[in-house]
C-alpha cells in the first residue's frame, strides 16, 4: 500500500482555482441550523460560507493538523480490514486505497471557526446574482429535455432543480476537485468527524464497487459532498438514479442523472407536486415576531386573519401549514414558506440556503426579485459579539442557554424578551445598537 501525504501548499497549487470556495459544505453565521445528510459540516442559517464561498481570511485553524505518516497508514489499514469484514471486496479495496492521500489542508478547513460572517443580503446577492441567473436560465435551455423529464416523473418543477445546481456548484463550474476517498480518509484518520466520515467512506465504497464512478473520477468538496449538486456518499445511494439509463448514476458528468437525482431526493423528502415553496410578504405593523419561526405553522387563511397580506398580484399561496419568516427581522422583507420549503431544508438545513433557492427558482421563472429592503446599513455581530450578548442576557435573567456565538431559537427568545421588557419591536434580531443596550442594562 503506497500512501502519500499532500502539503496544503502543494495541494492549493494543484487545484484550479474556485475548487476551494467549495470547502463549505459547512456555514457560519449568525444563526445555525442542524447540516441535513448533503453536507458534513453544520449548516449556519445565514449560509455566507457555504458551499460556494471563499473560506473567509479572518478563519483560523484550531490546531495544527497531524501529520503522522505512520499513524495514517495504520489507519487505513485498520479500516480496509473493518470494510473488507463488513463486504467490500479487495478489488474495491486495492482501488480505493492503494495511493491514498492525507490532505492536511482538509483538516485545516475543518477545524475552520470563523469570527465574522456576510449577512443574508449579502449572501443573497451572490447565490441570486442578475449572473447566477442568466446562467442558471441558459443552463435550463440546453437541457430543457432533461429538466421536463425530471419534473413530470417526480413532480419537482425545474427551476427548483436549476435552482439546488446553482446554489452548490453554480452549474458545475465548481464542485469540487477533491478525491472523495481522500478527504473522508483524511477526516476519518484525524479524528474529529470519524463517526460520519467512516459512515461516509464506507459507502463511497459501495459506490466504486457498484460501478457508477471509477476513484478518479469520484471528486468533490473536501468534507465528502460531490457531483453538480453536492451528495455525500450516504445520499448518494439512498436517491442518486441512472436517468439516462447508461448502467450508471453519474452525477459528475450526466446531467440527465444530476436532475433526476436531486429531484429524486426532493420527492422522497415529501416534495408536494403543483405546489410553490413560499412568496414574499407584508407583515402588520403590530406583528408578533415571536410568531416567525419555522415551528409556528398556520394555514394561509390564519395568517391572512392575523394581518399578512401580498406583496404582489400573484397573491398568497394556498398552505394549509405556512410558517413565516423574517431573516432580518422587522428591518427587513418577510416570507411565507411551506412544506416545499422544509423539502429544501432537508436538503441543507439552512433557511438562507432554502431561501436562496427559492427565490432563484422564481427568477429563473421570470419573476421579480425580492421586494422589500434589506437593512444593508446594518453590520453583522462577530461570533464573540453574540457570545458576549448571550452572556450578558443570561446575567440579566433572559436565559439564552450556553453561550456558543451561534443565533439559535433559544438566544431570539432571550433577545426578544429582552426587547420588550425595554419597549422595543420584540424581533430577535442581533444590532450593534441593541447589544450596547445589553451592556448598559447589565452594568
Amino acid at each position: 500500500m503506497r500512501i502519500r501525504f499532500v502539503s496544503s501548499k502543494l495541494r492549493d497549487l494543484l487545484l484550479p482555482l474556485g475548487v476551494l470556495t467549495l470547502a463549505a459544505c459547512a456555514s457560519q453565521s449568525v444563526e445555525t441550523a442542524q447540516s441535513s445528510d448533503t453536507a458534513l459540516s453544520g449548516s449556519a442559517d445565514v449560509a455566507a460560507d457555504m458551499r460556494m464561498s471563499a473560506p473567509p481570511a479572518v478563519a483560523t485553524a484550531s490546531a495544527e493538523p497531524v501529520r503522522d505518516t505512520d499513524g495514517f497508514e495504520r489507519w487505513v489499514a485498520d479500516f480496509r480490514q473493518r470494510a473488507a469484514a463488513r463486504g467490500v471486496s479487495d478489488r474495491t479495496l486495492d482501488e480505493a486505497f492503494d495511493g491514498a492521500e492525507f490532505v492536511p489542508r482538509i483538516v485545516e478547513l475543518d477545524r475552520r471557526q470563523p469570527e465574522f460572517s456576510r449577512a443574508i443580503w449579502d449572501y443573497l446577492d451572490s447565490a441570486v446574482s442578475d449572473t447566477r441567473v442568466r446562467q442558471g436560465r441558459e443552463q435550463l435551455g440546453t437541457y430543457a429535455e432533461e429538466a421536463r423529464e425530471a419534473e413530470n416523473r417526480y413532480g419537482v418543477p425545474g427551476t427548483i432543480i436549476g435552482a439546488i445546481w446553482g446554489v452548490e456548484s453554480n452549474y458545475g463550474s465548481n464542485f469540487g476537485n477533491y478525491e472523495t476517498i481522500d478527504a473522508l480518509s483524511t477526516l476519518g484518520y484525524d479524528g474529529r468527524r470519524t463517526g460520519f466520515a467512516e459512515e461516509q467512506l464506507y459507502a463511497a465504497l459501495k459506490i466504486l464497487e457498484n460501478g457508477d464512478i471509477d476513484r478518479d473520477r469520484m471528486r468533490g468538496s473536501w468534507a465528502g459532498a460531490m457531483g453538480h449538486t453536492q451528495f455525500i456518499p450516504t445520499s448518494f445511494l439512498a436517491y442518486a438514479v441512472d436517468e439516462d439509463g447508461d448502467g450508471r448514476r453519474d452525477i459528475w458528468a450526466s446531467i440527465a442523472d444530476v436532475m433526476g437525482s436531486t429531484a429524486n431526493y426532493l420527492q422522497k423528502n415529501g416534495w408536494q407536486r403543483g405546489q410553490t415553496w413560499g412568496r414574499e410578504v407584508v407583515l402588520p405593523p403590530n406583528f408578533d415576531y415571536a410568531q416567525a419561526e419555522l415551528d409556528t405553522r398556520r394555514s394561509t387563511s390564519q395568517w391572512q386573519s392575523a394581518g399578512v397580506r401580498a406583496v404582489d398580484s400573484r397573491g398568497l399561496p394556498s398552505f394549509p401549514a405556512a410558517s413565516i419568516i423574517a431573516p432580518a427581522g422587522a428591518h427587513g422583507p418577510a416570507f411565507m414558506v411551506g412544506p416545499n420549503f422544509r423539502t429544501i431544508l432537508r436538503y441543507n438545513n439552512a433557511t438562507s440556503y432554502a431561501l436562496a433557492v427559492g427565490l432563484l427558482s422564481d427568477r429563473l421563472a421570470g419573476a421579480s426579485g425580492v421586494y422589500g429592503d434589506w437593512p444593508r446599513t446594518l453590520a453583522s455581530l462577530s461570533r464573540t459579539e453574540i457570545k458576549d450578548m448571550q452572556r450578558l442576557l443570561n446575567e440579566l435573567g433572559y436565559g439564552t442557554g450556553t453561550p456558543d456565538g451561534i443565533m439559535g431559537p433559544n438566544t431570539r427568545a432571550g433577545l426578544r424578551a429582552f426587547q420588550r421588557s425595554h419597549g422595543l419591536t420584540a424581533d430577535g434580531y442581533p444590532t450593534h445598537e441593541l447589544l450596547r443596550r445589553i451592556r448598559s442594562a447589565a452594568g
